[in-house]
């Protein structure tokens, strides 16, 4: 006849019982830590003009929005004082913007 014998998860293990998991042996700050993201996730940088062109505004409007007025563009602030920003925040800035439109007309 065949083997008889059932799988055992290797954590279930006699040999292994009491040993920490992967995820046991990492601190509280590393179970909480985003794992990093993977080259094919990075998303390239846009710059003022692109985001004037995306948001059909002036440049002058996101430089204004990315430090002094509202509402606040999530900007990256570069070394030397150039402007960055990512694709996915300004996604997340329009969809806040209409959010917010759409519940003063409620109102």
């Amino acid at each position: 006849m065949g083997n008889t014998s059932a799988f055992v998860p290797s954590f279930d293990r006699p040999e292994n019982i009491g040993t920490p998991t992967r995820l046991e042996s990492q601190s509280p700050s590393q179970q909480l830590r985003k794992p990093p993201m993977r080259v094919a996730e990075v998303e390239p940088l846009l710059t003022a003009e692109d985001v004037a062109k995306r948001l059909n505004v002036s440049t002058d409007w996101v430089w204004d929005h990315s430090s002094r007025r509202k509402p606040l563009l999530p900007v990256i602030r570069m070394g030397d004082g150039t402007l960055r920003y990512r694709r996915s925040g300004i996604e997340a800035f329009v969809d806040e913007q209409e959010r917010r439109s759409a519940l003063r007309r409620r109102a």
